[in-house]
């Protein structure tokens, strides 16, 4: 009976690879990579001849039972394009039916790009919430983001360069205005972690396109000191509404500070500009 080794991989600079990964990916009688090709830059560089064969989201079923014949005779390594298997790519499927065959699987720990942007945010990492990818829908992204609203774990997702914009506007409008810490190529040449607020990063990265791969780290809801009277969210309502902001923008902002739900700062910003407009 064979072992399936999860064997993390560099996520962007090939020398950030452990040396029991390197042995492990040389003794292995096969390595199922997403990319083949991806992947030979790193064989290639360590000089390791295993063979290798695709495991990818349009291959995994088609690959399944072959995985498991070969586990019957030996070891199997599962490397990713980039980082720790099974983080938001088809290794869970692989790693469950392995565990159903009765088979063992041994993690080779090593680079992920969520732990790496974390620990870099200078945010608190004792207790965080991994989201993966947002939903790609603006309605979807928004409903999760509601959700998930008043948890107090730093929040740790990734982003598509295409996405990035979007997402930073329905995190602002959702979230409120919260610390942000923006992790882009990380390990490679052009790395760069940008930190400050939601609004500061959308000014950011609107000056230039966005371009590599993104994980976004956000402050946890922090709970505020007092809750703000009803009296002093109308009045601070009355003077951000004044100076044309959007309602939702508003909305949001001003819940994060006064403790109030978002719907009913948004309810009540509403009645503010209905009632303006009657005037």
């Amino acid at each position: 009976m064979g072992t399936l080794f999860l064997v993390a991989t560099p996520i962007g600079n090939l020398e950030d690879i452990s040396t029991r990964a390197l042995r492990i990916l040389s003794e292995v009688q096969i390595i199922a990579a997403e990319d083949t090709r991806h992947s030979a830059k790193l064989l290639e560089k360590y000089q390791i001849k295993t063979p290798t064969t695709s495991y990818h989201e349009h291959s995994k079923e088609g690959k399944l039972k072959l995985l498991l014949n070969i586990l019957e005779q030996g070891d199997i390594a599962l490397i990713t394009d980039a980082g720790t298997p099974s983080l938001n790519d088809p290794g869970y499927e692989l790693v469950q039916a392995v565990i159903k065959a009765g088979h063992k699987i041994s993690p080779i720990p090593g680079a992920s790009a969520p732990i790496a942007a974390l620990v870099a945010s200078g945010l608190p990492t004792d207790k965080f919430l991994y989201l993966g990818y947002l939903p790609r829908k603006s309605a979807e992204r928004r409903r999760l983001l509601e959700e998930i609203s008043h948890l107090p774990y730093t929040l740790v997702l990734l982003e598509t360069p295409h996405r990035l914009i979007s997402a930073l506007k329905d995190c602002g409008e959702v979230l409120g205005e919260r610390q942000v810490a923006i992790a882009r190529e990380l390990t490679k040449l052009h790395e760069e972690i940008f930190r400050g607020t939601i609004h500061q990063a959308l000014t950011h990265f609107e000056t230039e396109k966005p371009r590599g791969e993104f994980t976004l780290v956000l402050r946890g809801n922090v709970p505020i000191e007092r809750e703000w009277t009803q009296e002093e969210l109308l009045s601070s309502l009355r003077k951000e509404l004044k100076q044309g902001k959007p309602i939702s923008k508003v909305s949001s902002q001003i819940a994060s500070q006064s403790g109030w739900p978002r719907r009913e700062v948004y309810k009540l910003a509403n009645e503010i500009q209905s009632n303006k407009k009657r005037e």
